[in-house]
């Protein structure tokens, strides 16, 4: 199922999407489709993976931690997608990744668009994407079949969101808060007012990311958007490998139970 039909699917049945999301090799990419099949068994929505990158945008310390980790076991983009390939057969919701531009730009646009939809990726968000290549990298990814997330932020102004709508396809990332991403008690109070601008401005499905991490702020987006990210609250999770204090084992249980919360609040 492509991301444009998950959101219908759900959309007609007055739910929200949940997706989760990871790094892509942390602890090591064994572990990474080990969560990935965890997650697609918890029966979540999409899931997002994380391109390990060593100056990242916009990432709090528990995502940069955990990309650190990554780099650190010499993962490359071409591991990635070899790992991810090893995945097909196998029941999974659309997955995403969240890859900066420089990556791309060096393995090459073509290249890396061709190889991300081989291995089994239906979208790419690219975070520092140049607004003067927007439209080139829109063409690219329609062409070999990929949608382009584009992101709005509170601080991105009216009449850049309506040139970002434009190239947009599978769903629009709302970053919440200004800021960097991580875990907060509460959700900002004008971001209901950001969400119902942008319904106006288009039909496209709206996500939300950044500083969610509980059940309840899932629960407060109901009716506003059409689905929430979680991407610290499970990092910090699989952190907790590294530092010896759970296994592999309970970490992906403790992952797939928050997951599982995280779900059935959506679908609330």
């Amino acid at each position: 199922m492509s991301i444009a039909e998950t959101f219908s699917a759900l959309r007609a049945q007055g739910k929200m999407a949940f997706m989760p999301f990871i790094t892509a090799g942390d602890p090591d990419l064994e572990f990474t489709t080990d969560l990935i099949r965890e997650l697609a068994a918890r029966k979540v929505d999409l899931i997002e993976i994380g391109f390990p990158y060593s100056d990242p945008i916009a990432d709090g310390p528990v995502i940069q931690a955990s990309y650190n980790r990554s780099l650190g076991k010499k993962i490359t983009v071409e591991k990635i997608f070899a790992a991810l390939k090893t995945l097909k057969g196998i029941e999974l919701p659309p997955l995403v990744g969240m890859v900066a531009y420089a990556i791309i730009f060096r393995v090459g646009t073509e290249k890396f668009l061709k190889s991300a939809k081989e291995s089994g990726l239906s979208g790419l968000i690219i975070p520092d994407l140049p607004g003067d290549e927007a439209d080139g990298v829109a063409h690219l990814c329609r062409e070999v079949g990929l949608d382009l997330i584009e992101l709005v932020a509170p601080t991105t102004t009216p009449e850049r969101a309506e040139k970002i709508v434009k190239n947009a396809s599978g769903f629009l990332y709302c970053i919440s808060i200004a800021g960097i991403t991580g875990e907060r008690d509460k959700l900002p109070p004008e971001l209901r007012e950001q969400l119902t601008w942008l319904r106006t401005k288009t039909d496209i499905p709206l996500a939300v990311g950044f500083g969610i991490s509980r059940p309840e702020h899932v629960r407060e987006l109901k009716g506003l958007a059409d689905g929430a990210i979680v991407g610290s609250a499970i990092v910090r999770l699989v952190g907790e490998i590294e530092t010896g204090s759970k296994s592999r084992a309970e970490v992906l249980k403790s992952a797939g139970e928050l997951a599982g919360q995280l779900l059935s609040a959506a679908r609330a």
